[in-house]
């Protein structure tokens, strides 16, 4: 498990190519997913992936979160740059994407809550498949555990798919923080240490 140094590292300089199996729509067997850092030829591909996730969340009762065309283009180049935006391939085409980024986060510094713990920690941002690829979130929480021990996400009140795919990957809801304009969020942490004390 990660410890302080690693922390301190952030993931940015251990983006090694993670293998998983991908469970396609279709089931096809044989493809593995590999998580590996988004670069700018991906955009056209990535901004089809969030649009997708931004219709399935008016679709399913969540229209306020994503609104306009967030995140957009000038967004991915930036989370691109920063070395902080993952794509979800199967070797071959990108079928999702997400931020994973070492905090702290802003946004986290007030909850109307308590955290699980204040341990160093990654921010799991901006996760979106394509609609066409199951596991994708999965994938992604997998990659982010296997480099920092302690992990934190948020969603929108309405997003209700997103809540049930979080706490089913361990996560705990911690309360509410706020983002930038001041709209809520629904703040989660899954931390390997309070686990295991938990189950000790």
């Amino acid at each position: 498990m990660p410890g302080g140094k690693d922390y301190a590292r952030g993931h940015e300089i251990q983006l090694k190519i993670f293998q998983k199996p991908l469970r396609a729509a279709a089931e096809t067997k044989g493809e593995y997913a590999m998580i590996r850092p988004a670069v700018s030829t991906d955009l056209d591909t990535l901004e089809g992936i969030y649009r997708s996730a931004r219709e399935f969340m008016h679709r399913s009762g969540n229209p306020s979160q994503w609104t306009g065309n967030y995140p957009s283009r000038e967004i991915l180049l930036e989370d691109i740059a920063s070395g902080a935006l993952c794509a979800v391939t199967d070797g071959k085409s990108v079928h999702g994407a997400f931020v994973l980024k070492p905090g702290p986060d802003p946004t986290y510094a007030v909850i109307d809550g308590a955290w699980q713990s204040n341990a160093p920690y990654a921010a799991i941002h901006r996760v979106a498949g394509d609609g066409l690829t199951r596991g994708v979130f999965h994938e992604c929480v997998e990659y982010a555990k296997a480099r920092w021990a302690s992990l934190r996400i948020d969603t929108h009140r309405d997003n209700l798919p997103m809540q049930r795919h979080i706490l089913r990957e361990g996560f705990v809801y911690c309360g509410v923080i706020r983002t930038r304009d001041g709209t809520e969020r629904l703040a989660y942490q899954w931390d390997a240490l309070c686990r295991r004390e938990k189950q000790a």
